[in-house]
């Protein structure tokens, strides 16, 4: 079977295993009879399903996770500076720009449609008096994420490592992709014999992870089936009504983009048929539905955005690995509509000014939102406590967050390919081929 066909039954039996398991292996009742001092097991077996997931399911599919995050720090710093030293510094800032450009008229629309979709929709309204109980009762049990430390002046400040070393030490991806831009612009400016051994150093260190990627892409199909067992089993079927229909005006806003909005990017921005790009690109969404995680990835995406769709290694290489960063317009888009969702719960009227600063701080949350599984949830609760929204609302969601958190990073990622194919076509001024093209001309 090809890779993505592998990962697509991975996604299918863990999913659906995941669903089944509760019921064919239920968790043991224990109970203990004080009068005979016995203890009497009412039901479950030996083995139930959580002990699968925790001990078996779970560990399978971290291991999957840290190998890929193992690739990603070198991956990530090779691609970009190798990508910024093949450009010419007229062109750089050409490149930037159009993709800074297409990153925030993307993010744009992401949001808009979120908001569009909760306000009409109002999966919030209504008496939800149990709902807030329920919520202050479950913030009492569980870990409620906080504001993010820094903000504004002291976030941006923030991107400028002060020491690379450590950025990558602590997952500071943000500033990774800096000051690989940094050395990136330094190659291409000189040109001596020790910085171009400097630049072949790094262009084997490419070549390296991108072929440890592919073994550790032979891991996809088992590491995805554990990692959603794991969530599923424990998510079940029970899932309150009003978060349904959240999930639901989420999940739907995400597939609008994601089809509409992507689709005529890519139809007038890049020249390209959508549904062949999508098509080309399925193998880098499933692996971004499996993980969670635009940084885990950026190898595949790298992989896909040469080999598949024949994008410009140059070209993708620099808006990728920007973009596994500074291009979450998924997370844009499900940030707008959990705060007017968590507004509309508490019955916290936002006024049109309020949202359109709600979607303004979705867009440039999106640029500096950590590539990693729920990285967005802090920011939504700095947004929530701006506008007196009592954040033990998001307790919530974070039943369901792992699921959307798959949806939302499938979007991200396919709009990292689809900036990159429109850059690509501004610098080439020619149409690219569809996928479907590019395999029958090597295979002939």
């Amino acid at each position: 079977m090809s890779p993505h066909t592998k990962m697509l039954v991975g996604i299918i039996a863990g999913a659906s295993l995941g669903l089944i398991a509760p019921y064919l292996l239920p968790v043991q009742r224990v109970v203990v009879d004080l009068a005979q001092g016995v203890v009497v097991v009412k039901e479950g077996f030996a083995v139930d399903y959580e002990l699968i997931a925790t001990y078996l399911a779970e560990p399978v599919g971290q291991i999957f996770l840290r190998l890929l995050w193992m690739m990603a720090v070198p991956l990530i710093f090779s691609a970009l500076v190798v990508g910024v030293s093949e450009l010419d510094m007229r062109s750089l800032g050409k490149v930037g720009l159009r993709t800074l450009g297409y990153t925030v008229a993307v993010s744009s629309v992401a949001v808009a449609i979120g908001l569009t979709l909760v306000n009409v929709i109002e999966p919030g309204g209504g008496d939800n008096t149990a709902l807030r109980e329920l919520a202050y009762e479950q913030a009492q049990h569980r870990d409620v994420p906080k504001p993010p430390a820094k903000s504004g002046v002291g976030q941006f400040v923030s991107m400028i490592p002060d020491n690379p070393i450590g950025a990558a030490a602590s997952g500071d991806m943000l500033g990774l992709i800096v000051f690989g831009l940094t050395l990136g612009i330094g190659l291409s400016l000189v040109r001596t014999g020790p910085a171009s051994r400097l630049r072949e150093v790094l262009v084997g260190l490419n070549d390296v992870s991108m072929r440890l990627i592919e073994g550790v892409m032979r891991l996809a199909p088992f590491g995805v089936a554990g990692l959603l067992f794991a969530s599923v089993s424990r998510l079940g079927f029970d899932v309150l009504g009003k978060i349904a229909i959240y999930v639901a005006v989420v999940v739907g806003a995400l597939l609008i983009h994601m089809i509409v909005a992507y689709g005529l990017f890519l139809y007038f921005g890049a020249r390209r048929n959508p549904w062949q790009f999508l098509r080309g690109s399925r193998l880098a969404l499933q692996t971004a539905f499996a993980t969670s995680s635009s940084s885990a990835t950026l190898p595949t995406s790298l992989k896909v955005a040469e080999r598949d769709l024949n994008l410009p290694g140059h070209i993708s290489r620099f808006v990728l690995t920007a973009g596994a960063s500074m291009n979450q317009n998924g997370t844009a888009l499900f940030e707008g509509v959990t705060v007017l969702f968590m507004a509309q719960l508490f019955a916290v009227d936002l006024t049109l000014a309020q949202q359109a600063s709600v979607m303004m701080i979705c867009i440039l949350g999106g640029v500096g939102t950590a590539g990693v599984p729920g990285a967005s949830l802090p920011v939504i609760a700095m947004m929530m406590a701006m506008y007196g929204i009592p954040p033990a609302g998001l307790a919530l969601i974070l039943g369901v967050d792992r699921f959307l958190d798959m949806c939302r990073t499938t979007v991200n990622v396919a709009g990292d390919l689809v900036v990159a194919a429109c850059v690509a076509e501004g610098e080439s001024g020619l149409p690219l081929p569809d996928a479907e093209v590019v395999e029958r001309e090597r295979g002939e």
